[in-house]
């Protein structure tokens, strides 16, 4: 090889060099800038020194304490913590403790005025009463699952009012079809207690409902009315239902009764009563199984409960059959349902406050003739309140601010 041989291969293996040099160093840069980019992101999420980092979740409550309960070897008896309220809630299982503010209708109930206030607003704006405005108002009360029986029956009562009494503005017409709704909606929603202590309300319906968070709610409030309350853990097919409980009964103050998971649910409710009975408790609160409404031996369990429940000392006042006011007209197949089974003798509506579909109310009552007692209007304790035909209804057709 001559010189030039000899310097072409030296070049070559300088440039060679040289561009694995740069390779090096750009993949060093590389990684720098990624290393520059976490530190900063991490330098946003911190906060500066002397600052306070707040915890990811709440802290969980202390664990109830079990005691062994005479009456029976697989049921417990959860004693209550007297220190209400030094611990946080936790998220969606147990209210905040709070200074108690009754929720307006008018304002938890936006969404379900939303179904109404479009045509009730083309109606007040026409100057004349056609069949076009009839057939609007028929369409609404559909659509907020009122159901076509009960809308039909409504609005053909108020045709006959507005006839008689010749009134010719639309404005008057949502007068009349107000004060109809009104009066189809009126019924006793008084909790019953029983002569004899204690008085036991059971309360049914199907499983994601809100039956053990009314119960919570209910404890609560008798509670805070100054009666001891027990309550009987007797979901024993949902294992968090009987924890919920336990988390309930601490907040208020109210004694749980719990038993075995997947035990015996009447074993568990007749433990509660005689408990009850023996401790001279007022009020019993039962929780039952939820399992679909369309398996028979769901049905036939809760007829069950109820024997064992009227057994004992006190007496069943109150059957309550707890629905999701989201599920519109499903609620009324499900009613139907368990008023065959449990002899229902009212209806708690939870979830009203997130709902469109509160027309559902009207067809509980005209269908089934079950009264809606109480109404979920929000999430904490106090948000569970009777439920008031007149500001319901005023509810729905109250303008937008």
């Amino acid at each position: 090889m001559g010189v030039v041989g000899v310097l072409r291969s030296s070049a070559y293996d300088f440039v060679m060099s040289l561009l694995a040099i740069l390779l090096i160093v750009a993949g060093v840069l590389a990684a720098l800038g990624v290393v520059a980019a976490v530190v900063l992101a991490f330098r946003r999420q911190t906060p500066a020194i002397g600052g306070r980092l707040e915890p990811m979740e709440p802290p969980r409550s202390k664990a109830p304490k079990v005691e062994r309960n005479d009456t029976s070897s697989d049921t417990a008896l959860v004693d209550t913590a007297s220190d209400i309220g030094e611990e946080s809630a936790e998220s969606g299982a147990v209210g905040e403790v709070l200074t108690p503010v009754a929720p307006s209708f008018r304002d938890r109930l936006r969404r379900a005025r939303g179904t109404f206030s479009g045509t009730f607003a083309s109606i007040r704006g026409r100057s004349a009463i056609t069949e076009e405005v009839w057939e609007d108002l028929e369409e609404a009360l559909i659509r907020a699952d009122v159901g076509i029986g009960p809308a039909t029956e409504l609005l053909t009562a108020v045709r006959a009012r507005v006839k008689s009494a010749g009134i010719t503005s639309p404005s008057e017409l949502l007068e009349e079809v107000k004060s109809e709704m009104i009066t189809r909606l009126v019924a006793p929603i008084d909790l019953r207690f029983s002569a004899e202590s204690p008085t036991i309300w059971l309360m049914v319906g199907v499983n994601g409902v809100g039956k053990t968070t009314t119960i919570g709610k209910l404890g609560h409030r008798l509670v805070g009315e100054g009666k001891t309350v027990v309550m009987a853990a007797g979901d024993t097919f949902r294992a968090a239902a009987a924890e919920q409980l336990a988390m309930w009964g601490e907040r208020c103050g109210a004694t749980v009764i719990r038993g075995a998971e997947g035990g015996d649910p009447s074993s568990v409710i007749f433990d509660a009563v005689a408990h009850a009975g023996s401790a001279g408790a007022d009020v019993v609160l039962a929780d039952t199984a939820g399992r679909l409404h369309t398996k028979s031996n769901l049905m036939e369990e809760l007829r069950k409960v109820r024997r064992v429940a009227d057994k004992g000392v006190g007496s069943v006042t109150e059957v309550l059959l707890v629905l999701d006011a989201t599920t519109g007209q499903n609620g009324l197949t499900q009613a139907r349902e368990f008023a065959e089974a449990a002899d229902l003798t009212g209806v708690v509506l939870t979830k009203l406050d997130g709902s469109a579909k509160g027309g559902i109310v009207f067809a509980i009552q005209s269908s089934l003739g079950i009264p809606v007692k109480l109404v979920g209007l929000g999430e904490h304790a106090e948000d569970l309140v009777p439920f008031d035909a007149e500001q319901f209804v005023e509810a729905l057709f109250a303008e937008e601010d």
